[in-house]
């Protein structure tokens, strides 16, 4: 089943000008800047793949004030001088170290704590969503970002303004330099931004902070803050080689984030993964609420646009949610974002009374997840979904077989070099006719011959084509799509890694 609004003709090329030409043209005429960028931005102005749909406010594009995006790229090459996002020492003492010359500022708020393996941003954005709801100044840290680094830092439900980005990274400034000289290692990209969020929201102020672990939970930058909420969306493996390579290994970082005399949300886990959980709790005196017991997904049917939800929370059921996004999976991350509010506001220890229903519908009507089974294009239909891992790749092809009517669907999967490939594809093996390998422009990416390779040997090599660059992959795969004719039902789906569905937005003009 698609839903999707009537065609806008006029996104469509200037028949006169040659759209090569014109792509050549605006890459050599911007030679003073980053050439990747110049390239992926070159191309959301002339490809043929313009579409309509989106919401421009959660993925903001580069600030139009020139010196404002000379100031936003001198920070941005600033951080990439620190260690990535895959570098690491398992240590908060770093952070640590700069909250003690900031003031403490994280102390400054209550938080709620998000871990897990997949849903963690959707579900941040949810609990977002109802807390502003409710009339509370949120501050929302999530990671990665899809286009924007200011998108990581949110306040209010809207990311950072690049100018505000700007202060707070030169107001912490001259105290990163100071730990960076005291400590053995320097700060990390991930735990100075995480020092800029923990500050911005204490400048704001904040009422509450809705915190997503970067990676496990134990020694994750965002571990300095004691979570009044601890939530634990669905484990399953990744990151491997570096959280465990067994469920009850990954949980028992992910456990980290549990902190005495929290309230813990449990998603459902397996069943390994949840004794060590609960152990955690047992040994805190944390309060635990797990789904499928004290709290779910009572009901859900698909409506145009979304799906509409029965949701059981701790204080009573909540009837007649309308959720603006696809997929089984959303739907248990709305029973888990629910549960994490309710537990914020008291509901099922200081009192049982439910939340205001009327509020709560328009929470999670209002909820948008750029990146997620994201409709960015009709005629034919290109989705966008980040996933980069098995479980989120099987979550993501239950939801498109559910949602859409695909009579030919092509994949489009660039994924990073440090991933289960071979895992990801094979979920996405049955629902894709064909399937374009490609690359995106990060140095984790995959090599394309070695993406291809695996490809082969799980598609055939007659389902798989080759194009190394990212606009040549999305062009093959819409001309395969429209093969069948232009009411014949193709479509594209682009997945694989957050980079490569935050290239694919820019290419066709999202930003």
């Amino acid at each position: 089943m698609s839903d999707l609004p009537p065609h806008d003709s006029s996104a469509s090329d200037d028949p006169e000008r040659d759209p090569l030409g014109l792509f050549e043209e605006i890459v050599e005429a911007e030679t003073d800047r980053d050439p990747d960028l110049a390239l992926i931005e070159a191309g959301s102005r002339t490809l043929r793949t313009q579409g309509a749909g989106g919401h421009q406010a959660d993925v903001p594009a580069r600030p139009a004030d020139p010196e404002v995006d000379k100031a936003l790229r001198e920070v941005e090459a600033e951080l990439a001088t620190r260690w990535g996002e895959t570098k690491l020492e398992p240590s908060v003492g770093r952070i640590a170290a700069l909250m003690d010359l900031l003031g403490e500022p994280q102390r400054a708020y209550p938080s709620i704590h998000i871990t897990g393996t997949n849903g963690k941003t959707s579900t941040a954005r949810m609990v977002e969503a109802l807390l502003g709801a409710f009339d509370l100044r949120t501050g929302r840290y999530t990671s990665p970002h899809v286009q924007s680094i200011t998108e990581r830092i949110s306040l209010d439900g809207a990311p950072l303004s690049a100018e505000r980005f700007v202060e707070t990274y030169n107001d912490i400034k001259p105290y990163v330099e100071m730990v960076d000289g005291q400590q053995e290692y320097r700060l990390s990209f991930f735990e100075v931004l995480t020092g800029m969020a923990y500050a911005a929201f204490a400048d704001a102020p904040v009422d509450v902070a809705v915190v997503e672990v970067g990676m496990g939970g134990s020694w994750d930058a965002t571990n300095v803050i004691d979570g009044d909420v601890a939530v634990v969306t669905p484990i399953d493996l990744d990151h491997t080689d570096r959280l465990g390579e067994t469920h009850a290994e990954i949980a028992t970082e992910k456990a980290g984030i549990v902190k005495q005399d929290a309230t813990v949300i449990l998603a459902q886990q397996p069943v390994d993964a949840a004794q060590v959980l609960l152990k955690k709790a047992v040994e805190v005196d944390a309060t635990v609420a797990r789904e499928g017991l004290e709290f779910g997904v009572v009901s859900r049917q698909i409506a145009v646009g979304g799906q509409l939800l029965t949701l059981r929370g701790l204080g009573g059921e909540y009837e007649e949610v309308f959720l603006p996004l696809h997929g089984g999976y959303q739907a248990h991350n709305a029973a888990v974002a629910l549960a994490a509010v309710e537990a914020f506001f008291g509901v099922g220890s200081a009192h049982a009374q439910r939340l205001d229903i009327d509020t709560v519908r328009k929470a999670f009507a209002s909820v948008t997840s750029p990146g997620r089974l994201e409709i960015v294009r009709r005629s034919p239909t290109v989705v966008l979904d980040a996933a980069h891992n098995p479980a989120g790749a099987r979550a993501t092809a239950e939801a498109v077989s559910e949602v859409f009517d695909f009579s030919r669907l092509i994949g489009v999967v660039g994924a990073s070099g440090d991933k289960n490939v071979r895992g990801v594809l094979e979920a996405f093996e049955p629902i894709f006719a064909e399937v374009v390998v490609t690359q995106n422009s990060s140095h984790r990416a995959m090599d394309t011959d070695e993406l291809a390779g695996i490809a082969v040997e799980v598609f055939g090599e007659d389902r798989v084509q080759v194009e190394p660059r990212l606009d040549d992959a999305l062009e093959a795969a819409i001309t395969l799509a429209e093969e069948e004719g232009e009411y014949a039902g193709g479509g594209v789906l682009v997945t694989g890694s957050v980079i490569t569905v935050g290239e694919v937005r820019l290419l066709l003009g999202k930003g």
